[in-house]
């Protein structure tokens, strides 16, 4: 227990980003075209109009039009397309 306090005071002293050193997930949106999650653990559903992510804390629901999954990596996804909205399900507290 007290060792991760220390590693949590080393993390905040070198202001490493929290998504670093956590799993929560990080979203960068560009535009109403563009979404990188990075943190993320699968794909839920993927249609063209529909993308469902599952993140450690959560599902990322992305609604839109001619939608399509690029760039996906191990630690990160970018969806394009025409974004229309985002909703958030959390499933931790």
């Amino acid at each position: 227990m007290k060792r991760k306090k220390q590693k949590r005071k080393v993390d905040e002293l070198l202001e490493f980003p929290k998504e670093v050193y956590s799993n929560e997930p990080k979203l960068v949106i560009t535009g109403f075209e563009e979404l990188v999650i990075e943190n993320f653990k699968g794909i839920l559903e993927y249609e063209e109009f529909f993308v469902r992510i599952n993140t450690h804390i959560g599902i990322i629901n992305i609604n839109g039009y001619n939608l399509n999954l690029k760039n996906m990596t191990n630690d990160d996804i970018k969806v394009c397309g025409k974004i229309e909205s985002i909703e958030f399900e959390r499933t931790i507290d």
